[in-house]
């Protein structure tokens, strides 16, 4: 008998550790598969069809130009050269085109409303709407790139921002018209209404590359990879700080790669979503999933996020080789609330390096302190190893789960955080396993007393 429980004692922990280690097979199963985007040889220079790149002529009418020859030649690459573009709406892409922003270049878009009509289809905070077109569009497109060293800026520090104050009724509506189940055709925003269109949204969309260009000042989110699937997203620099700047967000998105961006931007520097409250949970057959994050330098409010619109589930994030270059409010931050449903599982992170935070590590499913819907979602099987912190300012690591569905199967293994003021919360949660965890100053072998103590 005592040999019969030895083996399964063995059995088990071989068990856990081959799950608790980084799944790297995985990973690279995932990048392989990932396709790049096939670009046809034809090729135009913006120039040749009238944008001056004087900063001051609108140069719209000539992009609108360059892409129709694309979609006439089944595709090709636009290519911007040194100046500045101001562009006084949008760019609507067409499939198999390539937007090549040269070194010394800036497209610069206009600041008025009007010119982002007629109303497209996009989402905003999780749910389907029609509202002013994002500054870049894709919808429905295959094989589209954004290249170059050039410039994409978004000009949304002073009307766009100033919809911030004004947003809150517009953001009820969608909310209510999200759980009324109202026909999307019918949910109609722009003009009179006050939300922001993201900078770049890729919708619907396939096979894309977005690589190497510096991003400045948009509207809203600044890259926003919807409904889509097989992106690579490589090499990008941020200066993004008017509110709700979040860096890349991934929502009902698949097979994803983000590598080697320098962040600096007003919000979350990565939010993976996947759609809000009722409408999130009538998707769950398209979560956004298997999401490969490595090699970022992090700067903003918060590094990577999972939530907190994610109710048609998020899983299989890979997170690794990552640091921090200045002051985070929190390092890894999965929030949720028991309005979201959907779940949150196969969440790994390793090789993690912060400075200063907030928080270090914050699991929480309270976000907002919403919960009134009675939908609670299953956060579970979270890895994290290998992170490192120099101090938290409030506290080294929060877990909150529900009552009545806990936070469970959460890893924790080599985490050091120097100096916290508050070291651990765990609350509502089951199988927490921690492993070579420090919080403070390292205790090594206890001191011998010096003195009896006499009575």
């Amino acid at each position: 008998m005592k040999c019969k429980l030895l083996i399964f004692l063995l059995l088990s922990l071989n068990c856990l550790a081959q799950n608790t280690n980084f799944p790297s097979g995985t990973v690279d199963s995932i990048v392989k598969r990932i396709q790049l985007p096939q670009i046809p040889s034809f090729k135009i220079e913006v120039t040749r069809l009238g944008a001056k790149g004087d900063s001051i002529s609108d140069a719209k009418p000539a992009f609108d130009k360059a892409m129709a020859l694309c979609k006439k030649n089944n595709g090709g690459t636009i290519i911007v050269s040194k100046g500045v573009y101001t562009l006084n709406g949008p760019i609507h892409f067409v499939s198999n085109v390539k937007l090549l922003i040269e070194k010394g270049a800036k497209i610069r878009f206009s600041e008025n409303p009007k010119h982002y009509l007629p109303m497209v289809l996009t989402s905003w905070e999780g749910t389907m709407i029609y509202n002013y077109s994002p500054l870049i569009y894709a919808y429905g497109c295959t094989n589209i790139a954004i290249t170059g060293e050039g410039t994409i800026d978004g000009e949304g520090s002073k009307v766009w921002n100033s919809y911030k104050s004004k947003e809150g009724e517009d953001k009820k509506l969608s909310r209510e018209m999200n759980h009324s189940n109202m026909p999307v055709k019918d949910r109609k925003f722009g003009p009179g209404h006050f939300l922001r269109p993201q900078l770049i949204q890729f919708f619907n969309c396939k096979n894309i590359l977005v690589e190497n260009v510096k991003i400045e000042d948009s509207p809203f989110w600044c890259l926003h990879l919807l409904k889509s699937e097989s992106i690579t997203v490589r090499g990008l620099k941020y200066k993004a700080f008017n509110a709700n700047n979040d860096g890349i967000d991934p929502e009902y998105a698949k097979d994803v790669l983000i590598e080697n961006i320098d962040f600096d931007n007003a919000d979350d520097n990565i939010a993976i979503k996947a759609g809000r409250d009722d409408e999130g949970r009538a998707n769950s057959a398209t979560p956004s999933e298997n999401i490969v994050i490595r090699n970022c330098n992090f700067k903003g409010l918060h590094g990577v996020v999972i939530g907190s619109e994610m109710s048609a589930g998020v899983k299989n994030v890979f997170i690794d080789n990552c640091k921090t270059s200045g002051f985070l409010k929190r390092g890894i931050y999965l929030k949720t609330n028991a309005d979201r449903g959907g779940f949150i599982k196969n969440i790994y992170a390793r090789n993690i390096q912060l400075d200063e935070v907030e928080d270090c590590i914050y699991i929480t499913a309270n976000y907002m302190g919403e919960g009134s819907g009675g939908f609670p979602s299953d956060v579970s099987d979270i890895f994290l190893s290998n992170i490192s912190c120099t101090k938290a300012r409030e506290t080294a690591i929060i877990i909150q789960g529900y009552p009545q569905k806990k936070v469970r199967n959460v890893y924790l293994n080599t985490i050091e955080i120097k100096s916290a003021k508050n070291g651990l919360t765990i609350l509502n949660s089951e199988n927490v396993t921690m492993n070579d965890v420090i919080i403070g100053q390292k205790a090594t072998v206890p001191t011998a007393a010096s003195n009896l103590i006499k009575h």
